[in-house]
């Protein structure tokens, strides 16, 4: 039994010891949060707003120098307008940080993570994603560009896939010109 034992446990640490010398495909590269933005472009029957949230982590994974995945986390509780100023900045921040959208306090944070990468063009990729916005996780496809220790990504996101539905025409009828569209965009620059 006991040379058994023993066995397996000389299995196990070569088996692992050799895994560990294998040469790893993938580069994964770091996101400076500091120096990376998101911005968010949100459209309503009068107008638009527009603002930033902050990521709170993130990375790109290449092989052999070209993009092949990615995963990101959001600060969500970091969104701020940037088109308004004094009381209606504040009730906006805090509309949008509300249950009836994005609901923060319960989910301080949303995901994105790459699911599958296809070169478009030598610096360019179309991606797929799982987005997660309220713990509600859905695909997305988005467009990235690669560039040195830069990337930037733009993507348009329905927000009745989420459960946001405050003023959406697709949960509401004759809202008239207090609709809001479902679909934002995010565009994002990437330092790494």
């Amino acid at each position: 039994m006991k040379k058994g034992v023993l066995s397996v446990a000389f299995a196990m640490v070569f088996g692992v010891a050799a895994m560990a010398t294998e040469p790893i495909d993938g580069e994964k590269k770091e996101v400076k949060v500091e120096a990376s933005k998101v911005t968010w472009k949100a459209y309503k029957v009068t107008g638009s707003h527009t603002g930033t949230v902050n990521l709170k982590s993130g990375a790109l994974l290449f092989e052999e120098d070209k993009l092949a995945g990615g995963e990101f986390t959001v600060d969500m509780t970091s969104l701020v307008d940037n088109d308004l100023e004094g009381e209606y900045k504040g009730k906006l921040e805090n509309h949008l940080k509300s249950d009836d959208f994005f609901g923060v306090a319960t989910h301080p944070t949303s995901t994105l993570v790459f699911t599958k990468v296809k070169a478009s063009g030598k610096n360019s990729y179309k991606v797929t994603g799982d987005l997660t916005i309220k713990g509600i996780t859905k695909p997305v496809s988005l467009d990235v560009s690669v560039y040195g220790s830069k990337a930037t990504a733009t993507l348009k996101v329905d927000r009745a896939q989420y459960d946001v539905r405050y003023g959406s025409g697709s949960f509401f009828e004759n809202l008239g010109d207090k609709t809001i569209y479902d679909e934002f965009d995010l565009v994002v620059d990437l330092e790494f």
